[in-house]
Order: C-alpha cells, then sequence, then structure tokens
C-alpha cells in the first residue's frame, strides 16, 4: 500500500531524540501544564512573531477558546465556508453562535472574499476563515471588510502551520489564530493537541484561564472555563518535531511540484496564488472522474480520501440553519469532485509517479 500518510516511517528518522524526551517527562513526573508546554508555548509564538502561544487540548478546542474569549456567543454570528472539517462550525455552535456560509473560491476552495459583504448582518461579529489544505486564505481581502464592519478575525490554520502569506506566517495575520496537532497535521503530535496564537496580553490570559478550568492561581475560579491543556508528553513530541517543521513543509512542497509536473492538463491540481506559501497538508486534485480515479488507485495498492463528500450546510446536524442544496454550488461541486492523494515528507518519488501514471491512464 501507498498510505496517505506514513507516521511509522517519520517516527523512525526521530526515534531516539521521541524516546529521550518522553523519558526526561516520565522521569520529571510533570504531566500537565509543566516546562515542555512553556517551551513549546515560547517557540510556536516565536515562530509566529507573536507575543502568545497558548496550548490547547484540541484544534477544536483552540477554535473554541478563541471565540468564547473574543466576547462572541448567544445571537452573534460568524461568517465562515461550507468546505472545511465540521469541526470549524462546531466550534461556533458551542457557544451559542451560529455560524453564516459564505461559498469558497473554485481554485484556492478557500472562502471567497467577495461574497462576504451581502452575509455581514448587523449580528456578524467575525469572520473564520479556514487556510484549506495549507493554502493561506486571502488574507488582505478578509482584513479589509472585517476593518470596514469592525469584525474580529479567527484564523482557522488547523492544515497551515508554517504557511505564509507575502511573508506573514498564518496564525498571526488576524486577531487570533487556532491550530491542531493532531497526528497527521504537517505539525503532529502522536494524539490531540492544539494551540492559540495572539498578540492581545489581555485575551491571552483570559484564554490561559477559559483552558483550566477559569482558574487564576490555585483553586481561584474567577469564571466558568474548560479542561483544554496541552499535556506535557504531547508538548515534547512536538518540541522534537518542530524542529523539523521547515523542512516537512519542504518537502511536501516539492512533492506537490513533482503531482503538478506529471499531472498538468490531466486534473485540476491545486495552485498556489501570488505572494502565497502552500504547505500541502493536503494534496488535492479536482476531476469529474474522481471516482473513477479512487477506485483504480485503491486497486492498485494506493489510498486516496475525499476531503470533503459532504459540505457543512448539507450535514444532517447542520439542518437547522435553514440551507438547501444548490445555496453554494461551488463548495457542492467540489465535494462532488476533490481527492486528496498521498502526501507526506518522505513519501517517494517513484510513487507519485505510479499515481500520476494510473490517473494519467484513466483521464
Amino acid at each position: 500500500m501507498v498510505p496517505m500518510v506514513d507516521l511509522k516511517r517519520q517516527f523512525q528518522e526521530i526515534k531516539g531524540e521521541i524516546i529521550h524526551i518522553l523519558t526526561e517527562i516520565l522521569e520529571s513526573s510533570h504531566y500537565v501544564l509543566g516546562p515542555k508546554v512553556s517551551a513549546f508555548e515560547k517557540k510556536v509564538a516565536e515562530f509566529h512573531g507573536l507575543r502568545e502561544a497558548i496550548g490547547v487540548a484540541s484544534g477544536t478546542d483552540a477554535l473554541h477558546l478563541a471565540i468564547d474569549a473574543l466576547g462572541i456567543g448567544e445571537g452573534d454570528e460568524v461568517i465562515t465556508t461550507p468546505f472545511t472539517f465540521f469541526a470549524t462550525a462546531e466550534a461556533i455552535l458551542y457557544t451559542g453562535a451560529t455560524p453564516v456560509f459564505v461559498d469558497v473560491q473554485p481554485d484556492t476552495l478557500n472562502i471567497d472574499p467577495e461574497q462576504i459583504p451581502a452575509h455581514v448582518t448587523s449580528r456578524t461579529k467575525a469572520i473564520l476563515p479556514v487556510h484549506l489544505f495549507g493554502h493561506p486564505c486571502d488574507m488582505n481581502k478578509i482584513l479589509r471588510i472585517a476593518k470596514k464592519h469592525r469584525l474580529k478575525v479567527i484564523e482557522d490554520c488547523a492544515q497551515a502551520f508554517g504557511a505564509r502569506l507575502n511573508s506573514r506566517t498564518v496564525g498571526s495575520i488576524g486577531d487570533a489564530g487556532c491550530f491542531s496537532f493532531y497526528p497527521s497535521k504537517n505539525l503532529g503530535g502522536y494524539g490531540d493537541g492544539g494551540m492559540i496564537t495572539i498578540n492581545n496580553p489581555r485575551l491571552s490570559a483570559l484564554i490561559r484561564e477559559l483552558r483550566n478550568h477559569g482558574a487564576r492561581g490555585s483553586y481561584r475560579h474567577k469564571r466558568v472555563g474548560y479542561n483544554s491543556r496541552l499535556d506535557e508528553l504531547q508538548a515534547g513530541i512536538l518540541l522534537v518535531k518542530f524542529k523539523y517543521i521547515d523542512d516537512y513543509n519542504k518537502q511536501r512542497r516539492r512533492k506537490a511540484h513533482l503531482y503538478n509536473t506529471l499531472l498538468r492538463n490531466t486534473v485540476q491540481c491545486p495552485v498556489e496564488k501570488e505572494g502565497a506559501y502552500h504547505v500541502y497538508h493536503q494534496y488535492t486534485i479536482t476531476s469529474r472522474k474522481r471516482d473513477r480515479i479512487r477506485q483504480t488507485l485503491k486497486e492498485n495498492g494506493i489510498s486516496s480520501v475525499v476531503y470533503y463528500p459532504v459540505p457543512l450546510h448539507l450535514q444532517e446536524a447542520m439542518k437547522f440553519l435553514g440551507y438547501r442544496k444548490g445555496d453554494f454550488p461551488v463548495a457542492e461541486k467540489a465535494a462532488r469532485e476533490v481527492l486528496s492523494l498521498p502526501m507526506f515528507p518522505e513519501l517517494e518519488e517513484s510513487a507519485i509517479e505510479k499515481i500520476a501514471g494510473i490517473i494519467k491512464n484513466i483521464v
């Protein structure tokens, strides 16, 4: 099999460092909000050129706590994309706010800024763009819209650690950046984990309280919070892997460029807009022959995944929002035609050549 991601192979390359840091943590017996969490937070903040980074239990929690800390709740609206993982809208709903969907661009599949103004109402409090598959959204346009309407901007960077737009790292552009360290991510742990990047000391202090039961100091609870802490073991693992993230992303880009060369004029390949630094969490093609391609790849021992087969506005859990089929035609077309191919730093060029050859034969 050619897998979508080969975490075992990556582990073998850094096994000694991982075992060393885990042993150090286990011998310290300090497992929650310890020195490794603090060290990792500091490195991520510096990486993004920001004052603060706050480790939390997952990418979903990062979104939830950021939205909550920005004072968004019952009766408010947050504009976002219908073409993303369910957690994006789920986190908005956790606060009592309502997700308002806007269709996506046909090339990047990111939220279309040109369509955002038509969905702004008196209840709109924020825009939540998702840097899908590792390509930055058009943040310049989004920020101009946000400034005009006095809206907050919360970046969903779950798939885009290290992606940049005109030299600015995603997660440092809006009011808050939210990251996931799920194992398959570009920077992934060996379990769940998340991070919020922010440049506002007051909001940072609030998020630190919210992640730890609303506590300020030992057993002093200023507010009702949550239990959402990045644990010390995951932070240790991420400290090791953080050293290699730039190289991992460069390797992903090299693999993507080879895919592009081999598949050009065969299927719609991912684009990289001017000023964008794509980190290819997924390498996602678009083709009307998607299902046939996927089946043939499977028959040849090659993995592929459809991200995402059902847009959020058509999910059963979102029926109460009142959207219908046809409301977001670009996202719905993407759901019928996208296919993500194997993509990880250690992917061999011979595997890419084999995959491309199969797709060419079909198309």
